[in-house]
C-alpha cells in the first residue's frame, strides 16, 4: 500500500464547448482494468449518439496499467493528451473519458489536442482532486481515571480522534499516519505515565482535498 497517492475526489463531469464542439469530460476513481472498462463502457452506452468517447486511466500502485483510446479521432489526439494530464497531476487509480458532440467546425491535430486536454483539466477543477494518506487506527486502552487527560490531549494534538468505546477498560481509537506511528507510540506512553497499552488495528486512507 503506498502511503500516499492523489486520485479524484468523486465520480463527476464536467462540460466545456470548444468551436461549437460539446466536451463533457466523465471521471472515476477505479481501482482495478475491470472497473476502468466497466465505467468506460457504461459512458459509451450513455452517449452511443455522441461523434466520440475518447478514454484513459491509470491503474495501481505504480501506475502499471495505462491505456488511452481515441475512439475515432486522428491517432495521438485524443487519448494520449487526456492520459497526460492525468501522469501531470499525479493521479492514480483513476479513469476519464471524454464524450464529443461534433459542433461542425474542425478543430485539426493540434487543435484537438488541447481540447481533450482541457477538456480533462478543467474537468478536474470541478470534480476535484484529493491525497490520500495511509493511516492506522490505533487503539489506546486505559482505566478509565485516565480518559479525560488522554481525550484532552488528543483533541488539541494534531490527531484525529476517530471515537472512545466504553467497556471494562476505555478504548480512545486515533488515525496516525504511518510515518508518525512511532512518534504516536512514544507520546502516548509520555502522557499516560506508560499506562497505555497501545496496538495498531486496520489500516485505512485519510483523505484531504488538494487545492
Amino acid at each position: 500500500m503506498l502511503p500516499s497517492y492523489n486520485t479524484v475526489k468523486k465520480t463527476g463531469q464536467a462540460e466545456m464547448i470548444v468551436q461549437k464542439s460539446r466536451f463533457i469530460a466523465h471521471f472515476m476513481r477505479t481501482e482495478t482494468e475491470e472497473e476502468a472498462i466497466a465505467f468506460i463502457a457504461a459512458i459509451k452506452k450513455e452517449h452511443g449518439s455522441a461523434n466520440h468517447n475518447c478514454s484513459a486511466y491509470l491503474i495501481g500502485e505504480n501506475s502499471l496499467i495505462q491505456k488511452a483510446n481515441d475512439d475515432g479521432e486522428p491517432s495521438g489526439t485524443a487519448g494520449v493528451p487526456m492520459l497526460e494530464v492525468l501522469k501531470k497531476k499525479d493521479l492514480k487509480d483513476t479513469t476519464v473519458v471524454v464524450t464529443r458532440y461534433f459542433g461542425g467546425v474542425k478543430l485539426g491535430a493540434g487543435g484537438l489536442i488541447r481540447a481533450y486536454g482541457s477538456s480533462v483539466s478543467e474537468g478536474l477543477k470541478q470534480v476535484g482532486i484529493v491525497n490520500r494518506k495511509l493511516s492506522y487506527i490505533v487503539e489506546a486502552t486505559v482505566d478509565y481515571t485516565w480518559l479525560g487527560k488522554l481525550e484532552n490531549e488528543i483533541r488539541q494534538s494534531g490527531y484525529l480522534l476517530k471515537e472512545i468505546v466504553y467497556l471494562e477498560k476505555v478504548v480512545v481509537r486515533t488515525y496516525v499516519e504511518e510515518a508518525f506511528i512511532d512518534s504516536f507510540y512514544s507520546w502516548i506512553t509520555e502522557v499516560t505515565n506508560g499506562q497505555a497499552e497501545l496496538n495498531n488495528t486496520e489500516a485505512v486512507y485519510l483523505e484531504t482535498d488538494v487545492v
